[in-house]
């Protein structure tokens, strides 16, 4: 049986004899008894136990107003926005208790005088029109007054390899060297905005980790960087293909919106900061409509004829505070913590995570600030702390993102008496058909960190009454199972409650479809793969410290294309790329998870099908990996059918995922807990060849 770490639980492992001896399969032991969670999350000064909850009303994002629509001859008319980040104080937690420092998105300028100019954290949410394209200038304002930089709100660790300002044009984008272990990056702060589950974008938009800019204050040291390795090169492509200028604190990005019509959304992504930057606030919602695959597409198999789905859902110019009944509404699950002064509290220190005090780099392999993974002991849902949703006895369409930091979701409509939920979609639109997850999953909803469920809850036969929506997942790393044999579930008290729902009668009938008569655009399948690709995820422990992660790494898999033993090779976010699909290539990329923990994958620029999961062995003494000799692929579940960009590779199996690439460029693949993402469980990989003039 592994050690168990402090604040996490690593799932045990059964050593296999025989001729497998020296590989193991991840599993429960029978007859060993999961070991007890903490009763709390540790955090910072603020007790959880003492906010009040269900005090504030759950708020619903409007809508991002445009700057203006540029018109194109011979060309698709394009949605522009000027968007800047910005820091300010925000009430997350209940009126009674202190503002909070945070920084979030916000529009510069707005075509209609009723545009809401509002920076927020969770953002507005951009609204686009299936194949029609939006165009974001992208501004760095994390300036004062003054015009001067500020510094991070969160402590930022300089010893990853990180964007690295300091390192000046010659040694930005790296891992420094030290002589004595320093203290927080204490300089301006790096952003570049990336359009989670953006399909068809080219990279010069796509927010690589490499294309970040500083703000343009008035006090940045001569020496440092202002902008990463890859914006200038970006710069010119985007010129030259969108007629668009780059400067000092923006990047002009424009989207096609090739998608089926979807739930994605946008966060930050500069290098080796994204934990930080996004847990400082920024992120947001961008809804695609529309198009063959969207809405207007579904159908009521009772008539035959186009199907209602719950509305309205907030539109542009809507006025703020609504003065509507929203019945579609986005709602974002994030897990933090604060200090009693209502500042965001994230750990400065490696001590936080094993009570590991040093020594660090450079005199060991541990970083002091970064900590393997992160659980806030506060849920906060559309950046207010437990709220109420007020909700009639009728269906409504809940679009939910799962944007904590390390922590699996499980959300529990159990405890609301008559509720039925079904999921309709996921990060790449509609499913193949309706799921009746209180049918077929207890009530239940799984999600991994940036996971998105597109779902129908319907309240017509729960009471008039409050309910609280509750978590059942783990507050520590998931490795999968259903609890309580698997884990024990989040502390009912805090992090096992999401919000309430408050349910009253309604007021007019419903007249939307029920779900089990929905029929869903149909899924065209992809061409058959060209190539198979063998991919590792995999943790590397300290060879100081005992049972101490020292970083998140991804590599490949040598050896026997049929499953057999291969070895894997670990690879840097500095290596070469390995993962080189020709232009136009239906691939398969075989996920082998050698580590104890289930990991969200997420491929940049495609959308992908889930193809099957299968057990493997594991030989930690060689290094390698094999499919389990007789076993049988496991299909995916019914709420993974349809089109992907996240998902859930367990521990202990190969998950396997289809996917056509289509556009040229470069782009990354990265592990979504994002402490992981942030050292080193993130990879660049190109569709076809080098382009001239790239970066080395």
């Amino acid at each position: 049986m592994e050690t168990m770490r402090r604040f996490t639980r690593r799932t045990f492992v059964a050593w296999v004899g025989g001729a497998g001896a020296g590989f193991y399969l991840f599993g429960r032991v029978p007859g060993v008894s999961a070991p007890v969670a903490l009763a709390q999350v540790p955090g910072g000064t603020l007790d959880p136990t003492l906010v009040p909850k269900f005090r504030t009303p759950m708020l619903i994002p409007p809508v991002m107003p445009r700057a203006d629509t540029i018109v194109q001859r011979g060309g698709k008319n394009v949605d522009y926005y000027e968007i800047s980040m910005r820091q300010f104080a925000q009430q997350i937690l209940p009126a009674s208790l202190p503002k909070t420092t945070v920084w979030g998105y916000g529009a510069k300028t707005a075509q209609s005088n009723r545009g809401l100019l509002i920076h927020n954290a969770p953002s507005l949410t951009i609204e686009a029109m299936w194949n029609r394209p939006v165009r974001v200038k992208w501004i760095n304002e994390l300036v004062d007054g003054n015009g001067t930089f500020l510094p991070h709100l969160l402590p930022v660790d300089p010893t990853l390899h990180w964007a690295n300002p300091p390192g000046g044009a010659d040694h930005r984008d790296s891992r420094p060297t030290f002589t004595t272990t320093p203290g927080p990056y204490t300089g301006p702060v790096p952003i570049v905005t990336h359009v989670h589950g953006a399909v068809g974008v080219a990279d010069d938009s796509d927010g690589y980790a490499e294309a970040w800019y500083l703000p343009a204050a008035k006090d940045i040291p001569e020496s440092y960087a202002t902008e990463g390795t890859w914006y200038e090169f970006f710069a010119g492509k985007a010129a030259a293909a969108y007629g668009v200028e780059w400067g000092p604190g923006f990047a002009t990005f424009q989207y096609p919106n090739e998608n089926r019509a979807s739930t994605i959304w946008y966060h930050d992504h500069a290098l080796g900061m994204t934990r930080l930057n996004v847990y400082a606030g920024p992120a947001g919602f961008f809804i695609i409509r529309g198009g063959p695959h969207g809405d207007d597409a579904v159908r009521d198999r009772r008539t035959g004829g186009k199907a209602s789905l719950p509305g309205p859902a907030p539109r542009e110019n809507d006025r703020f505070p609504p003065d509507k009944r929203y019945r579609e509404i986005p709602i974002a699950i994030q897990d933090r913590s604060f200090n009693a002064d209502g500042s965001l509290f994230y750990p400065d220190t490696r001590e936080f995570f094993d009570e590991i005090r040093g020594p660090y780099i450079p005199d060991t392999d541990l970083s002091p600030i970064w900590n393997p993974e992160f659980f806030g002991n506060m849920i906060m849902v559309n950046g207010s702390t437990w709220p109420f949703q007020t909700v009639e006895r009728r269906r409504y369409r809940f679009r939910f993102l799962n944007g904590c930091q390390s922590r699996f979701l499980m959300l529990d409509f159990s405890e609301i008496p008559g509720v039925e939920l079904w999921q309709i979609g996921n990060e790449g639109g509609f499913l193949a058909a309706p799921v009746n997850l209180s049918a077929v999953n207890g009530n239940h909803l799984l999600m991994g960190l940036a996971e998105r469920a597109d779902t129908i809850v319907d309240f017509t036969n729960v009471p008039v009454g409050e309910y609280v929506l509750r978590n059942i997942g783990p507050d520590e790393p998931f490795g999968g199972g259903v609890p309580p044999d698997d884990f024990d579930v989040a502390d009912p008290d805090t992090t096992g409650q999401i919000m309430r729902f408050d349910v009253v009668p309604a007021v007019d009938a419903d007249d939307s479809t029920p779900p089990q008569f929905l029929e869903l655009p149909a899924l065209g399948p992809l061409p058959p793969a060209t190539a198979t690709r063998r991919l590792a995820l995999l943790e590397e422990m300290s060879k100081i410290f005992e049972d101490a992660p020292a970083e998140a790494l991804l590599g490949t898999v040598a050896g026997d294309p049929n499953g057999g033993p291969g070895a894997w090779v670990a690879k840097m976010w500095e290596d070469e790329v390995s993962e080189n699909p020709p232009l136009g290539a239906t691939e398969i990329w075989e996920l082998y998870n050698a580590t104890a923990d289930a990991h969200p994958m997420h491929i940049h620029e495609i959308a992908f099908e889930v193809v099957d999961r299968q057990d493997i062995l594991v030989d930690e003494e060689s290094g390698a990996v094999q499919v389990v000799p007789g076993s049988v692929p496991i299909p995916p579940e019914p709420w993974e059918t349809g089109l992907k960009d996240t998902v859930i590779a367990y521990p202990g199996q190969v998950t396997r995922v289809k996917g056509r690439f289509e556009t040229p460029g470069q782009f990354v693949w990265h592990c979504h807990i994002v402490e992981h993402e942030d050292n080193e469980m993130m990879r660049p990989y190109r569709i076809g060849p080098p382009q001239s003039g790239q970066p080395a």
